[in-house]
């Protein structure tokens, strides 16, 4: 794949005339040539044509980062580094957004581009009428050959290359081998959600490595699975499977984006109870369309914006209301893909808010069992596809998936099912239900509907299992996978809320996303000014920028497992209460209430608890610190005695502590 819109040895690019490398630009450009960017191409190649003329190596305009949906201005390979610049035309002053702007780019090579990963790579932000530079040349705490950004007005960038190559050591990059690496980003959902809208393939953003299933191939077996029901007429339902953070939800997504034509009979519509994440997911997508929309020159109102992505990712309760209001027509969509099924309501719960909300005294059917038969409307063909989590049931009501083999089994025994390999595992929770639809004769088992490796830390992929073991107090097992987690993800414990933000702040690079999360049930915090009753937008925490109080950079609102089921951040804080205590007998749950903490009994509530701590302990792409607060010996409400035995076991397991 060829990623830049220009490429060429630096010794020919010193040769070409600013209109014969323009052209090739312009031949490239998938966008209408605006002279906007003509100008700056134009700027860019004098600035280069006078600073490069000593030095040897390549050079590459508009080079791709589909994950982020941009374009690095220039790459240069000189020596033993890769340069990776970034022109602000017309500016004096170096902005905060456009250090972490370049520095976004030199980590997507340092992080997912294959012939990058063991290179030398320095960003430099030049803005071309600053009278003042830095040019400090460091290397970031991590030491893995990634520099600071280096800040350098037009004059100074010559030197600045110069400094860098002192700075760094090695043999010179290969070219063509550096062209050829492979490119293996995950992106996180929000990233990913607007590279696939925005017409990049799934293979594009998805890794292709040996370790990792292929997304192409979860979605080449929904998509036959689609095509085949369509041509036979008939309805089916698949349901796919996978570890946390193995994305489910860009499969969804894929398929969703894919069939996006609402005039085809392939229409499909994403859906999901997650509030949140479909929020948070349509803010992204609109502010994305409309950005992209000023950069090619024209303009979109968020509004218009907003609308157009409204059509394909729905709040799954709205899209039951409307199929409420005329209980006979099928809607528009052939495809409904259910993310995160097992959190469908279950007959009590259903029925319950009916009643209360929807003035439909006698509704008797379970969520999944109403959403099966909104699509067998249908008079030809319907496909649902479940997107399936497990362990990750936090709500009262929450039916788990065995409600949706029920339903088929009580109501739609002609459906053909088709079902993931690992739908038989515990943490899935289908239980005997599954031995009935064995019975049933359109069943089919397929592995493609298994996604068996975490994605979302690019870093370390036993992040998924070693929270497994914790909760399950295999401490033995804990010991032995933490070890392997440790070499590549940082993940550390403290006593002291302070150290932990100090951590995030020293971990984190360009716009890297960092935020503490607890507990829905943590109440007491308070002392350490964590409020979990002060709910936050999840909008403004997951999406605004390092200026916005409201955003998770200031450190100050914090998210629960209802905030952040779904999503990610690239480094967590996990701040842990004692609503859930660790004991050698087993885990102790507790709900306060009034001034104390009392037992919780149920059998489900503990479940969903134990299931909280699963989703905010696996929320971190790149690494994770730990808090467990010390207490308070004059506070019968913090005693140590409740935290204590928790921080030791994290540290009886091997976590290090700071």
């Amino acid at each position: 794949m060829k990623r830049s819109y220009y490429s060429d040895s630096i010794a020919n690019f010193c040769k070409s005339t600013p209109e014969e490398i323009i052209g090739k630009l312009a031949i490239n450009n998938e966008f209408s040539l605006e002279q906007s960017q003509r100008d700056a191409w134009n700027e860019e190649i004098k600035i280069l044509h006078e600073t490069l003329v000593s030095f040897q190596g390549a050079i590459y305009f508009e080079y791709s980062i589909p994950r982020m949906g941009q374009r690095i201005d220039v790459v240069l390979l000189i020596g033993p580094a890769i340069f990776v610049l970034e022109f602000k035309i017309g500016e004096n002053e170096f902005a905060s957004y456009a250090i972490d702007q370049v520095w976004d780019y030199a980590l997507d090579l340092k992080n997912f581009h294959e012939s990058s990963h063991d290179k030398y790579i320095a960003p430099l932000l030049i803005a071309t009428k600053a009278k003042h530079a830095y040019l400090t040349i460091s290397a970031t705490p991590q030491n893995d050959k990634l520099l600071f950004p280096v800040k350098c007005s037009v004059g100074l960038l010559g030197k600045a290359i110069e400094d860098v190559l002192s700075f760094v050591e090695g043999s010179d990059i290969d070219r063509i081998r550096w062209e050829n690496g492979r490119y293996c980003p995950t992106p996180n959902i929000i990233e990913a959600a607007m590279a696939l809208y925005n017409g990049h393939s799934v293979n594009e953003i998805s890794r292709s490595d040996a370790s990792a299933i292929n997304f192409a191939q979860t979605s080449g077996a929904i998509s036959e699975i689609i095509r085949f029901s369509r041509e036979k007429s008939q309805k089916s339902i698949c349901f796919v499977t996978g570890v946390p953070g193995a994305g489910k939800t860009l499969v969804g997504l894929n398929i969703a984006t894919t069939h996006i034509d609402d005039s085809s009979d392939l229409y499909s519509v994403y859906l999901s109870g997650n509030g949140p994440l479909v929020e948070i997911l349509r803010e992204a997508l609109a502010r994305d369309k409309v950005r992209r929309a000023k950069e090619r020159g024209s303009r979109i109102k968020k509004g218009e914006a907003m609308s157009e992505v409204k059509t394909f990712i729905q709040n799954v309760h709205h899209f039951r209301d409307d199929c409420l209001v005329d209980e006979k027509s099928p809607p528009i969509e052939h495809v409904a893909l259910f993310d995160e099924a097992q959190r469908a309501w279950n007959v009590e719960q259903t029925s319950s808010f009916m009643r209360r909300k929807k003035h439909k005294p006698n509704f008797n059917h379970s969520e999944p069992e109403f959403l099966i038969s909104c699509l067998d409307r249908h008079p030809d063909w319907a496909v649902i596809v479940c997107l399936v989590g497990g362990g990750q049931e936090i709500n009262t009501g929450e039916a788990g998936i065995g409600e949706w083999i029920e339903s088929l089994n009580r109501s739609f025994p002609k459906w053909h099912i088709y079902i993931s390999s690992r739908l038989t595992d515990s943490e899935y929770s289908a239980g005997d239900v599954l031995k009935t639809v064995a019975l049933l004769p359109n069943v089919v088992y397929k592995d493609e509907l298994h996604l068996a490796v975490s994605m979302r830390s690019f870093r370390a992929e036993h992040v998924s299992l070693l929270v497994k073991q914790i909760l399950d107090l295999n401490i033995d097992e804990a010991h032995a996978t933490l070890e392997k987690v440790k070499a590549n993800y940082p993940t550390v414990i403290t006593r002291d809320l302070g150290k932990a933000k100090q951590w995030l702040k020293k971990q984190a690079r360009g716009s890297e996303r960092y935020g503490i999360m607890v507990s829905s049930q943590a109440e007491r915090l308070k002392p350490y000014a964590i409020d979990v009753k002060s709910t936050i937008n999840p909008i403004h925490w997951f999406l605004d920028g390092k200026e916005d109080v409201r955003s998770s950079y200031y450190l100050e609102d914090v998210a629960t497992e209802f905030d952040v089921q779904g999503l990610e951040l690239d480094w967590a804080c996990v701040t842990w209460d004692a609503d859930f205590r660790y004991s050698r007998s087993g885990w102790e749950h507790r709900s306060f209430c009034g001034d104390r903490w009392n037992n919780i009994k149920k059998p489900e509530r503990k479940n969903y608890l134990k299931n909280a701590y699963r989703v905010l302990l696996t929320r971190a792409r790149q690494g994770m610190v730990i808090v467990v607060p010390p207490g308070d010996i004059e506070d019968p409400t913090r005693h140590p005695k409740f935290y204590d035995p928790i921080f030791e076991y994290l540290r009886e397991i091997g976590f290090s502590e700071i």
